[in-house]
C-alpha cells in the first residue's frame, strides 16, 4: 500500500499548490472588483511564490501529508486552522518586514489567507475523497490478535485504501475451519482477489497447502503484517520473536550514516545551545523568584548499551510531595514544561555524546528494570543511541509518564522498532522537522 501512500501525498501537494494559486487570484478579483490583468497577477505570484513553499512546508510538520491525516475528518479543521494560523504569522512577517517584497493594498493578503483557509478546507474534506481510490479489491484477512482486529477496522473504515476485507478467520480457531465455507466460496460469490494472512504464525501452517493452491486460482497473498507496518508505522509485536531481529535488526557500521548523524548532532546542538544561552537568566530569575531552589535538575536514565547518564534539565518539580505521594509540579515549572523550555540544557548532553538529537527516549533505570521482567526484547531499544525526540514521540499519543505502565510501553517499543529497523538520514530529517 505505500504506492497509494505516495499517489495521496503528491494528489494532496499539488491540490494543496493549486489552491494557494487560485486563491490569490480570486483575492485579487475580490479587491480590484475586476479580473486581474497578467502584469497584476504577476506581480503577486514572484513572492507569494516563496510563501507557498513555506507554507507546504508548515503543511508538512502539521502532518497534513500522512497517510492518516487525511480521514481523521474530525481533526481536520483544527489541523488546518493551527496551520493556517502561522502561515498567517509567516505572510505577514514576510510583507510587512521586508519592503521589497510589499504588496499593497495590505487587504489583499487579509482576503486572500481567509480564502485560502476555506478552500484548503473544502478541498481536503470535501474534493479529495472524489479523487480516492474508487475501486475496491475484496479480500479475505487471516490472522489473530489485537492487531489483526486493528486492520481489519482501519482498512474497512477508511476510504483511500484500494482493499476491503469481506471476512476476517482467526487463527485461534483454526480447528473449526470450514476452508471450503469460508475461504473457497467467498473467493467466487464475493470476487475475492487478495488474502492478507499472518505467515508467521505457526498458527497457519496446517492450511498452509490449501493455500497454495489458491494461487492456481490467482488470488494474490500479501503477508498481514507487511501491511499492518505500512498502514500503522509501527512494528506489529506479534511478530516480534528472535528470527525477526536476526531477519531485520542489523548493529553492522553505517559509516556514512553514523558520520552524517554524529556531525549534524554537534552542528545543531552547539547553535541551539548558543542561541538558547538568553533564556538561562531568564529562567533562573523566574525559578530564584518562585520558590528559590536550584535552577538545574539531574536525573538518571539508560543510554546505549544500558550504561547509565545523567541528563540535565531545567528544574521544573519541588521537593513537596502532593497527595499521591509524588513530587509537585513548580508554578513557573508547568509553564517550562508546556513550551519544552526545561529540555534546552539536554543540548549539552547532546555535545557530550550522552544523547542524539533523534533516537528513543531514554528511561528511568528503575522502570527499565521493571519493563525488561515484563515486556519481551524491551532492552533491544538500548542498542542505539537514545535521542532529545523520535518516532514514538511523533505518534504515541498515549506515553507513560513517569509511573509505570506496561500496556503503553509495549506500544511505544513497537514504534522505536520501527525506528530502529527503518533508521535512515531521511527518517531522522522527517522526525526532526516535524
Amino acid at each position: 500500500m505505500s504506492h497509494i501512500n505516495k499517489k495521496e501525498a503528491l494528489l494532496l501537494f499539488f491540490g494543496d499548490l493549486i489552491i494557494f494559486v487560485f486563491s490569490l487570484w480570486l483575492a485579487l478579483y475580490i479587491r480590484l472588483l475586476d479580473l486581474p490583468t497578467w502584469r497584476v497577477f504577476s506581480g503577486h505570484i514572484i513572492p507569494f511564490s516563496i510563501l507557498f513553499a513555506l507554507w507546504i512546508l508548515v503543511f508538512f510538520i502539521a502532518g497534513l501529508y500522512e497517510k492518516h491525516t487525511v480521514i481523521l475528518k474530525s481533526r481536520l479543521p483544527n489541523i488546518i486552522l493551527r496551520a493556517q494560523t502561522i502561515n498567517s504569522v509567516i505572510a505577514f512577517l514576510f510583507f510587512y518586514l521586508i519592503p521589497f517584497y510589499g504588496i499593497s493594498p495590505k487587504t489583499i493578503l487579509f482576503i486572500y489567507l481567509l480564502i485560502s483557509f476555506f478552500l484548503i478546507l473544502v478541498w481536503r474534506i470535501y474534493l479529495f475523497a472524489l479523487f480516492g481510490t474508487r475501486h475496491k479489491q475484496n479480500a479475505i484477512l487471516i490472522g489473530r490478535g489485537q492487531e489483526m482486529t486493528d486492520l481489519r477496522q482501519e482498512v474497512n473504515n477508511n476510504t483511500r485504501y484500494n482493499l476491503r476485507f469481506i471476512s476476517s478467520l482467526d487463527l485461534n480457531d483454526i480447528g473449526s475451519f470450514d476452508f471450503q465455507e469460508e475461504i473457497v466460496k467467498p473467493l467466487y460469490s464475493e470476487n475475492v482477489s487478495v488474502i492478507a494472512v499472518d505467515l508467521h504464525s505457526e498458527r497457519v501452517e496446517p492450511i498452509l497447502p490449501m493455500l497454495y493452491n489458491l494461487i492456481f486460482s490467482k488470488i494474490r497473498f500479501i503477508d498481514m503484517h507487511k501491511i499492518y507496518e505500512d498502514i500503522f508505522d509501527r512494528i506489529p509485536l506479534s511478530l516480534v520473536k528472535y528470527s525477526w531481529f536476526l531477519e531485520n535488526i542489523s548493529l553492522a557500521p553505517k559509516s556514512f550514516y553514523d558520520t552524517i548523524k554524529r556531525l549534524m548532532d554537534v552542528a545543531l546542538a552547539f547553535t541551539l545551545s548558543v542561541l538558547s544561552l538568553p533564556f538561562y537568566p531568564l529562567v533562573w530569575l523566574l525559578i530564584k523568584l518562585d520558590d528559590g531552589g536550584s535552577i538545574f535538575f539531574l536525573q538518571e536514565r539508560v543510554g546505549k548499551n544500558n550504561r547509565i547518564i545523567r541528563i540535565v534539565k531545567f528544574r521544573s518539580m519541588s521537593a513537596e510531595l502532593d497527595s499521591q505521594g509524588k513530587n509537585k509540579v513548580t508554578g513557573i515549572g508547568k509553564y517550562l514544561r508546556a513550551i519544552r523550555i526545561d529540555e534546552l540544557p539536554q543540548l549539552w548532553n547532546v555535545l557530550k555524546g550522552d544523547l542524539s538529537l533523534i533516537g528513543p527516549r531514554p528511561e528511568l533505570p528503575e522502570l527499565v528494570k521493571m519493563y525488561e521482567k515484563e515486556i519481551p526484547y524491551y532492552n533491544i531499544r538500548h542498542l542505539i543511541q537514545p535521542g532529545l525526540s523520535g518516532w514514538a514521540q511523533l505518534y504515541h499519543r498515549t506515553p507513560p509518564k513517569f509511573e509505570v505502565g506496561y500496556h503503553e510501553t509495549r506500544m511505544k517499543l513497537s514504534y522505536d522498532l520501527y525506528y530502529i529497523k527503518n533508521r535512515s538520514f531521511l527518517l531522522d530529517l522527517k522526525i526532526a522537522l516535524k
